[in-house]
Formats: C-alpha cells, sequence, structure tokens
C-alpha cells in the first residue's frame, strides 16, 4: 500500500485517492478546428512510461483537490509531489542539489515483482494469499462447492 502525502493534508493512505491520469495534457486551444484524429489523439493516446512518470491524483475522501505527483511505474517510489499548474521538477538538479529522493534499492530486472507484502507463498512466487499450492486441494464449503 502507498503512503501518499496530500500536500493539504498530510500522508495518507493510497485508499482515499484516485488516480487522474497523465499529467501535463493541455486542452486544445480550437477544439471546434480539430480532426476526428486529433481529437481522438488527445482524448486517448496518452504516454506509457517505465520509470518515472507525471500523474495527477485526487484526494478524494479529504480535501479534494487535485496535485500532480512524479512517480516510478516499476517500483512505486514516489519522488515528488506538486500543485496543479507548476511544471514538472527537474528531478536530475534536485537528486544533484540534495534536495529529492534517490532509490534506495536496485532497480528491479525483467519479470521481477519487487513490491512487498503478503503477496506469494514462500517458494511459490505470484500467488495470491491462500490459493492453493500445487498439490493442496481448494477448501470447500458445507454445500460442497
Amino acid at each position: 500500500m502507498l503512503l501518499i502525502s496530500c500536500p493539504n493534508c498530510g500522508p495518507r493512505d493510497e485508499t482515499e485517492f484516485h488516480y487522474g491520469g497523465q499529467a501535463h495534457i493541455a486542452y486544445p486551444e480550437n477544439p471546434n478546428d480539430l480532426t476526428d484524429r486529433e481529437w481522438a489523439e488527445y482524448l486517448f493516446y496518452r504516454e506509457n512510461t517505465k520509470g518515472t512518470f507525471a500523474e495527477r491524483w485526487v484526494h478524494s475522501t479529504g480535501c479534494r483537490q487535485w496535485f500532480n505527483m512524479l512517480r516510478d511505474t516499476v517500483s512505486y517510489e514516489i519522488h515528488s509531489i506538486y500543485a496543479m499548474g507548476q511544471p514538472r521538477p527537474d528531478l536530475a538538479k534536485s537528486t544533484a542539489a540534495g534536495t529529492g529522493t534517490t532509490p534506495t534499492s536496485e532497480p528491479a530486472q525483467p519479470g521481477e515483482f519487487t513490491q512487498s507484502g503478503d503477496f506469494g507463498q514462500a517458494g511459490e512466487p505470484g500467488l495470491a494469499p491462500g490459493a492453493a499450492t500445487t498439490g493442496a486441494t481448494a477448501p470447500t464449503s458445507s454445500e460442497g462447492v
């Protein structure tokens, strides 16, 4: 579970927030002048970045305010949270100046799941908690289902 620091309310559990898509997508100046293809690209085409990505979030069960976040889509590490309307922070400059955060662990190898939690059984990665393991039978209800 992520701990997201709301700019207005402070650190809160990720269940209080909703993802709002890619940040810094400008609304077209003259939407009526766009072709169908240009309008479709504005509505549906977004980057699919592996690594640091600028996102919009809303604190839906708290202050209901929107904000931007720089988050690593591989490690889920939150690099920066900043107000709507502010430019995207340059991580290279902030990290060099010692004001930003840097990853504390090695990046994951392709196909490696690194999020902590109760997501697997010992020796059988990828199984959900309580999932039947090899050779085990699934639990049945009193009705035999």
